[in-house]
């Protein structure tokens, strides 16, 4: 029989109460490899079952081990948000942002990300920001330099003629 690694059967009593209760059907795949593992199932028994990777087994009872059954969750996995600076924060530095757009000055996304890296302390690719800005429902407005159907010079030109006397 494998070693369990100290899961105990109140722990794959616990385990399987939290699998009963989960919704997420990532987080209820990952506590399971974790109760089979306490159960007395090998990793390459488990890795039949689950279909996981027997080393992502391993690595999941370990992490369980370790930290405990919140560590199977999402937080401080791979993957995900990772948001340099808080919601909040981003909100404030776009807001000056906003402020400046409104007095009729235009903001470019490199500004910004000036700003941003600023505020973080670090350099971020120069697509980060649009994620930024997404997120926090900006919009790509840009002014036109002249208008798409706008008449030629010459036209311009033999109009004022013709209007004035």
């Amino acid at each position: 029989m494998p070693k369990t690694y100290g899961i105990t059967e109140e722990n794959v009593a616990e385990i399987r109460a939290a699998m009963e209760k989960e919704k997420s059907t990532n987080l209820y795949r990952r506590m399971e490899v974790v109760a089979l593992r306490g159960e007395g199932q090998s990793n390459r028994q488990i890795a039949g079952i689950t279909k996981f990777n027997a080393k992502y087994v391993s690595q999941l009872v370990s992490l369980y081990v370790n930290e405990g059954l919140s560590a199977l969750g999402s937080e401080g996995r791979k993957g995900g948000n990772h948001r340099n600076i808080s919601a909040e924060q981003e909100k404030a530095l776009l807001e000056g942002f906003r402020e400046e757009a409104e007095k009729g000055h235009i903001i470019t996304p490199t500004t910004i990300k000036a700003a941003y890296d600023e505020l973080i302390g670090k350099e971020t690719k120069d697509t980060y920001i649009y994620v930024v800005l997404r997120r926090n429902d900006w919009r790509g407005v840009m002014p036109r330099s002249q208008h798409p159907n706008k008449a030629s010079d010459e036209d311009i030109e033999a109009s004022k003629k013709l209007t004035t006397l």
